[in-house]
């Protein structure tokens, strides 16, 4: 592995009584080689933490590890490097190797006291009880919050971000707003909507309440959206191309791959129409108004002047 492309981590991971390890946390990391008394500093003041916990069937120890980002995801520990090194901002989304995350993943009994197997959570649901231990979800991803708090970001609700999503200061994440892993912000963004694995956000954008991007992890696509600066995708609205700078999705308008679209303000054809296009040939260009005709129906684009949408400074200081 290159110093550039690695990454290492020293932390505590939590392990079930099967043997199961269901999480890693990491409380100091980096890129490059680990140093040497930073490693060991980190390692020795961990070992208080490293012990058994009997309410929740599992056993915490200390781990130490170091991985090359280019290949797949060996471990549970690794996978977590990954989405911490994410999270961290210490690599961007799709600029790393996750192939085979899910399989190193389990499902996972996420508690207000740490992770859980599954099945301990329901065999020990009395005392977990007494204890005021409570599952909080059931998934194979954990919250971010959970892990790290990003700095100069708000998230209004932590169950809506999940660990390896990458956010940067001056990000705000309303209620309804919902970042997946390997997704996020390059800068300061509203996120009122949702950001699915492998978008990115530009600086200055607004992704409106209850809007949707498409990702890659179902349906088959293999485009991975990314939106640029400055853009707004307006309120229930939702795009499966990318969208350049300045550019404005009308509210409750969803524009894919295959949407015809009008050139409204483009050269009239020979029969006296407008050029019609696939949304698929306008993915990524800049300075676009995505619109629907209120009297035909149509889907049209046209070419907007000037900068687009500019964001409250004071939401996001």
């Amino acid at each position: 592995m290159t110093e550039s492309r690695s990454v290492w981590g020293v932390g505590l991971t939590t392990i079930a009584g099967d043997g199961t390890v269901l999480d890693a946390w990491y409380s100091a990391l980096g890129t490059g080689t680990a140093p040497a008394e930073e490693s060991t500093a980190a390692a020795a003041a961990l070992q208080q933490d490293a012990r058994p916990d009997e309410r929740r069937n599992v056993t915490v120890e200390v781990v130490q590890l170091g991985i090359d980002l280019d290949t797949a995801p060996s471990s549970t520990a690794d996978a977590y490097l990954r989405l911490h090194a994410l999270s961290h901002l210490l690599v961007r989304p799709n600029d790393l190797n996750l192939d085979g995350i899910f399989g190193h993943l389990p499902n996972v009994a996420w508690t207000n006291a740490g992770p859980v197997h599954p099945d301990d959570a329901a065999r020990l649901r009395p005392a977990l009880q007494r204890a005021g231990i409570q599952v909080q979800g059931l998934d194979k991803f954990p919250r971010l919050t959970d892990y790290l708090q990003p700095t100069g970001v708000r998230i209004a609700d932590a169950s809506r971000v999940r660990l390896g999503a990458y956010l940067s200061p001056g990000t705000t994440v309303m209620h309804e707003g919902f970042v997946n892993f390997n997704a996020g912000t390059l800068g300061a963004s509203m996120v009122e909507g949702r950001i699915s694995q492998g978008v990115i956000v530009g600086d200055g954008s607004d992704i409106g309440g209850g809007s949707s991007i498409m990702g890659t992890l179902s349906g088959g696509g293999t485009h991975r959206v990314s939106i640029g600066a400055r853009t707004l995708l307006g309120a229930n609205a939702g795009i499966g191309i990318s969208l350049g700078d300045d550019c404005v999705v009308e509210a409750g308008l969803y524009v894919t791959a295959g949407t015809k679209i009008v050139l409204a303000d483009g050269p009239t054809t020979a029969d006296g129409g407008k050029k019609t296009v696939k949304g698929a040939e306008l993915s990524g260009q800049d300075g676009l108004l995505f619109r629907r005709n209120s009297l035909s129906g149509a889907v049209e684009a046209v070419r907007r002047a000037g900068v687009g949408v500019t964001l409250n400074e004071a939401l996001h200081a």
